[in-house]
């Protein structure tokens, strides 16, 4: 993460029995903070308003629980401050709320993953092209007949990487190299493992970050992996493995909770396990974890929710933390919950 600023976590003591000097001077403090605070949002606002990106061929993808899924230009997502309300995008019936999103270029082929373990590629450019307020279409019509009850339950978009790491709900990881990787076939027993839940690009050399549902997280070698996968990370009861993210040492990770909240990770703050399989530690307080992704200082990001709200904002926004946090708001929601989150770098 370069030189992101770590900030410190401190609670506010009691001082109703402190000497009426320190008091005085503690609250002075507090409103010379607070005037601060106020001008870093509204420089925030200003470069938020500022900025217009360049027509791109990078789209934003978003699909539905059932698989509809559309894509959309990126540069027609304007910069919001972080904590904002977003826009409407995917336009779905109530029984069928958006579920989650990616950042592709048009050129790009995407990686479909099925409930039954199974992956199908797709060039992005056959995906249906919609507004940002728009409809889209059954990614299945895309990827041929499915088995029944199967459905595509994430996409990943092929940045040509040399492994791939796959993560089942279980806490299942299984790294596959690129020539190993047979499309259309099972790759892994889903009816052990579960179905998959997430999927990343990675060296085969570097470290993979597993995280929960219930925010707990483990760091370690993907080279302590078995061939065939093994478990990444071991689940309490109730709890379910939710991303894989590939790291380094001075990395960071974007955590979010489906209450909005969210936080930056350092890897710095975060120690690295010898071998996969262990417990882990909390990484972020929150009983709903929905989503992480690698991020740097140079990348937005984009928050979907169930009420197909999206916001696009600066991940500087965000503060680095070495520690547990409960995180900041990313999006402000009312009578909904995030469901899912990616990150991209953007050149202003």
């Amino acid at each position: 993460m370069g030189t992101r600023r770590c900030v410190m976590e401190l609670e506010r003591p009691d001082l109703s029995q402190a000497d009426p000097a320190v008091r005085a001077y503690v609250e002075a403090l507090e409103a010379e903070l607070a005037r601060l605070q106020a001008r870093d949002a509204s420089e925030a606002e200003a470069r938020a308003e500022a900025f217009s990106e360049p027509p791109t061929t990078l789209h934003v993808i978003t699909w539905s629980a059932s698989g509809v899924a559309k894509r959309t230009p990126r540069h027609l997502y304007t910069r919001q401050r972080r904590g904002g309300m977003g826009v409407f995008d995917l336009e779905t019936p109530e029984e069928d709320p958006p579920a989650g999103l990616t950042v592709a270029d048009e050129e790009q082929e995407l990686l479909l993953f099925s409930s039954g373990g199974r992956a199908f590629r797709l060039p992005a450019h056959e995906l249906t092209a919609a507004p940002v307020r728009g409809r889209g279409e059954p990614l299945a019509r895309s990827v041929g007949p499915l088995a029944p009850g199967e459905r595509v339950m994430f996409a990943l978009p092929d940045a040509g990487g040399t492994y791939l790491a796959l993560l089942s709900r279980d806490g299942y990881v299984r790294v596959i190299s690129r020539p190993y990787l047979r499309l259309g076939t099972p790759l892994y027993d889903v009816g052990t493992f579960g179905p998959p839940t997430s999927a990343c690009w990675t060296t085969g050399k570097g470290e993979l970050f597993v995280a929960t549902r219930t925010g707990r997280a483990i760091r370690f070698p993907e080279r302590g992996l078995p061939v065939n996968g093994g478990p990444g990370i071991r689940l309490t009861e109730g709890d379910v493995a939710v991303a894989v993210v590939p790291v380094g040492p001075e990395d960071g990770v974007f955590l979010l909770g489906a209450d909005g909240l969210g936080a930056i990770r350092l890897m710095s703050g975060f120690g690295a396990n010898k071998a996969p399989g262990g417990g882990g530690k909390i990484a972020l307080k929150t009983g709903d974890l929905v989503g992480a992704v690698a991020v740097g200082e140079d990348d937005d990001l984009f928050v979907l929710s169930r009420l197909s709200k999206l916001i696009r904002f600066v991940a500087e926004e965000v503060p680095a933390k070495e520690g547990v946090v409960q995180g900041v708001r990313c999006i402000t929601l009312r009578a909904d919950a995030a469901v899912a989150v990616a990150a991209s770098p953007v050149v202003a």
